[in-house]
């Protein structure tokens, strides 16, 4: 990728970054190699939140750098939360940049505005509640950086609105869904690791989810990056965020949505179908792959021609899993720093 425009910026992270990873963290990253990585730790905090309408919620979410600064906000998956990113945002702000951390739908102090609202998790209107915070904070673009759903619903914005993406970082790359292409049967090995698609299907399945969050959450984490060993403290930390009213229905719709067993909201279905056929995506990105990734993924090569723009992969060695910004988080900074002078 090309060098950017505001040296100074870059060189501060640069070599701040650097000299983090050599000391810290243990990946192997475009061959140059660093010792084992360290474990968050659990006591970093985000200091007090923020809540703000926008769009059908009222959003709970981290803010911290220069109110001038570039935008960048850092986007979650399932089954965690805002502090997955607790590491990068110092990073990022002490880098000049402004930094918001949201709470999705379902999670932490994230709640729908009105009762009557459908507990939607379908991928529209997840990255929807991105462009209606940007709307409500008055950012008119930003760097997008996120893993799991949160990188799906980078992607998607990054896709349908181009010109409020600056810029994106994408875990595990391009995770835009397609419903009527997911009724495609798959080899019996890669069904396997969607066990818990399945059970989410059934009604059984939902009763199991609500009665045992944090055991099933703690699994996931367990089976999605195998070689990370974080601490009780840093995963109950995460935990509270299930307890939200709404989690277990925007869970369950998510998954049921994806198998074709949920509707979803109509007044989504023109970007729907925009999404279904796989939009090329123009903005500069960097997608990040851990080589230690126990969740599904796809591999590399079958999604580098959905990114059009200034376009790098990097595969991130030495045991870092699904969740990259917490277990990796120098480096996640250091692609978003990267990814904003392309």
């Amino acid at each position: 990728m090309r060098s950017g425009t505001q040296p100074d910026r870059r060189h501060f992270l640069s070599a701040m970054a650097m000299t983090l990873v050599v000391a810290e963290q243990g990946a192997t990253i475009l061959g140059t190699e660093h010792r084992a990585p360290t474990m968050v730790t659990p006591q970093a905090s985000f200091g007090p939140l923020r809540q703000i309408d926008a769009g059908v919620l009222s959003v709970g979410y981290a803010e911290a750098g220069r109110s001038d600064g570039p935008a960048v906000i850092l986007l979650h998956g399932w089954p965690y939360d805002i502090h997955s990113f607790v590491e990068v945002l110092p990073i990022l702000t002490a880098a000049g940049y402004r930094v918001i951390v949201p709470y999705l739908r379902g999670f932490g102090p994230t709640r729908f505005l009105s009762a009557e609202t459908p507990r939607n998790g379908q991928q529209a209107a997840l990255a929807a509640d991105v462009v209606a915070l940007m709307d409500a904070l008055e950012i008119e673009t930003a760097i997008l950086a996120g893993f799991d759903w949160g990188a799906r619903s980078a992607n998607i914005v990054a896709a349908l609105w181009p010109e409020r993406c600056k810029a994106l970082v994408s875990v595990s790359g391009y995770l835009i869904g397609n419903p009527a292409a997911n009724q495609k049967p798959l080899p019996p090995r890669a069904e396997l690791e969607w066990w818990y698609q399945f059970y989410f299907a059934t009604e059984r399945g939902r009763a199991g989810y609500d009665q045992y969050r944090r055991e099933f959450a703690k699994l996931i984490w367990q089976i999605a990056s195998p070689r990370w060993a974080f601490r009780d403290e840093a995963f109950e930390r995460s935990a509270v965020s299930f307890d939200n009213p709404d989690h277990v229905s925007i869970v369950i719709h998510n998954y049921r949505w994806r198998l074709g067993l949920a509707a979803g909201q109509s007044q989504f279905d023109e970007l729907e179908k925009r999404l279904s056929a796989r939009p090329v995506i123009h903005v500069p990105t960097i997608t990040l792959e851990g080589d230690a990734n126990g969740a599904p993924h796809p591999e590399s090569t079958s999604y580098a021609d959905r990114f059009a723009g200034e376009y790098t992969h990097r595969l991130i060695e030495g045991g870092i899993g699904h969740n990259l910004p917490q277990e990796a988080p120098q480096v996640f900074a250091a692609a978003v720093v990267d990814v904003d002078h392309s």
